[in-house]
């Protein structure tokens, strides 16, 4: 976990890592949440509708977007704030995700972080794009 503070960050700053979707997450989401639309579980379902296998959930993958925050950029002493996500692509269970996120604005008087973040599939397309608004609270 990383734990830069105010003067350790600055625009451009960036961080990346990956994480697979795997039927664990979804079943956890699926407890969680109470969706129980079957284009997240009925493998026969999903490709009637013309996907090759069940599509996560867009809410799991957009998650990801919660470890970038409070466990890479800025880390530890984060907090999110907000968020504004746009989900581009359906993510199966079984791909590898390439989560990434930079700074791209950081306004002191409130210590306040803005970043813009995106989540690729394996093949490198996009399959979600988000603007994030972080506080910092060092201790």
């Amino acid at each position: 976990m990383n734990d830069y503070r105010w003067l350790d960050l600055h625009e451009g700053l960036e961080h990346r890592f990956e994480a697979i979707v795997t039927a664990e997450m979804m079943d956890a989401f699926r407890a969680i949440s109470g969706d129980s639309n079957p284009l997240h579980a009925d493998p026969a379902f999903a490709m009637s509708a013309g996907h090759p296998g069940v599509v996560a959930f867009g809410l799991l993958t957009s998650a990801l977007y919660s470890r970038l925050v409070g466990v890479y950029l800025p880390g530890r002493f984060a907090v999110l704030q907000g968020i504004d996500l746009d989900f581009v692509k359906p993510v199966f269970v079984g791909e590898k995700l390439i989560v990434s996120g930079e700074i791209v604005h950081l306004a002191e008087a409130y210590r306040r972080i803005e970043m813009r973040a995106k989540i690729e599939n394996s093949a490198g397309q996009v399959v979600s794009r988000a603007k994030i608004r972080v506080g910092l609270h060092e201790h």
